[in-house]
């Protein structure tokens, strides 16, 4: 039986201390996610990410980097990608030159963190912009499902020309409602069947390109009571039954406000990514935790020890696999390579 390690979780600094060694050699750790404190120039990046693989070559390295303002590195000759509207708007002048733009844009954002030993990227946002949302905004490409679709299609290729997976992020949609799920728990009052033809469609129009998906904290009381990543309905039965999802699903980050309240109570990391893991995800996050002591950090790896012991959460094998399935499997280039390559500085000509 291969062994399940089904927690992403952070460290502190621009290098790895003593007990963040320990950390990420816990059985049950499974990826690092990097964030801005993370970062001070390309030399340190490459130094940290080496340093992480020497420890364990199978962690994964994360970083959620997709353009516009969710991007966590921005100097140091790392290009400033477009919030992912400004491809929607291109769409509306030419609709083809707007998906080369796309393919371009992920090939250019997939290279560069590759170049410094990042693996894998929390993006596309899938979310349909209704222009309320302020947590979503201009990380949509646009209102219609149809044109996401596409537009995150050719982002996903140039991702996959970099060696690089896919995240399509929030399932079932984040972007009907207004409230900031960093903060509070959004509610969207409508019935499945609205949000499956519109905000959810392209889950099923992309269940063949999608390599992972993240699940929004949002309660869809229609559905279920349950936030959609503690939701077994909306997890195993919609999106991997009904819409035939077959990669990984990563929880979003359990230390949110909207993430640990589950049945109207506030309950402990363990017990938030327990639920997750029950309900169908493959991979959970703490982000944020380890800053000062990480006691959190420390209370879930040993309290998720504990609760394997106990039977209460069973490791998937399958869970494993998807997650090793999001390691890139093609060497990458050298930054220095990657600035002379031809398919790179073809790229960054397209870029909006």
């Amino acid at each position: 039986m291969t062994q399940h390690a089904p927690l992403i979780i952070d460290i502190a600094g621009l290098s790895l201390s003593k007990t963040d060694k320990q950390r990420l050699k816990h059985p049950l750790t499974g990826g690092i996610i990097l964030f801005a404190r993370n970062w001070e120039n390309r030399a340190q990046l490459s130094a940290l990410c080496s340093e992480i693989k020497k420890l364990r070559q199978d962690l994964l390295i994360c970083v959620d980097h997709e353009g516009g303002r969710v991007q966590r590195f921005k100097t140091d000759g790392f290009t400033h990608l477009p919030p992912m509207r400004a491809l929607g708007e291109l769409w509306l002048k030419d609709a083809l030159a707007a998906t080369n733009a796309a393919t371009a844009c992920g090939y250019v954002l997939g290279a560069e963190l590759r170049s410094c030993g990042v693996d894998f990227s929390f993006t596309p946002v899938l979310d349909l912009d209704y222009g309320e949302s302020s947590v979503i905004g201009d990380r949509a490409f646009a209102r219609d499902p149809r044109v996401v679709a596409l537009l995150a299609k050719s982002l996903m290729h140039g991702l996959l020309q970099s060696g690089m997976a896919n995240c399509g992020n929030h399932f079932p949609g984040h972007g009907f409602v207004k409230a900031d799920t960093h903060t509070d728990i959004p509610v969207d009052k409508r019935s499945l069947k609205a949000i499956l033809a519109d905000d959810a469609a392209p889950y099923d129009w992309l269940n063949t390109t999608l390599t992972s998906v993240m699940p929004a904290h949002v309660i869809y009381p229609k559905v279920d009571a349950r936030p959609a990543g503690f939701s077994e309905q909306w997890l195993t039965y919609i999106l991997r039954g009904q819409l035939g999802f077959g990669g990984a699903i990563f929880s979003d980050d359990l230390s949110m406000a909207g993430a640990r309240l589950i049945d109207g109570k506030e309950v402990s990391y363990t017990e938030a990514a327990i639920t997750a893991l029950t309900a169908g995800c493959d991979m959970v996050l703490l982000c944020n935790q380890s800053v000062g002591k990480g006691e959190a950090v420390d209370e879930l790896l040993s309290g998720m020890a504990e609760a394997q012991l106990k039977g209460r959460w069973e490791p998937l094998e399958s869970s494993e696999l998807r997650r090793l399935d999001l390691l890139p499997s093609t060497p990458a280039h050298g930054w220095d390579d990657l600035m002379v390559h031809p398919a790179y500085m073809h790229a960054m000509g397209l870029i909006p």
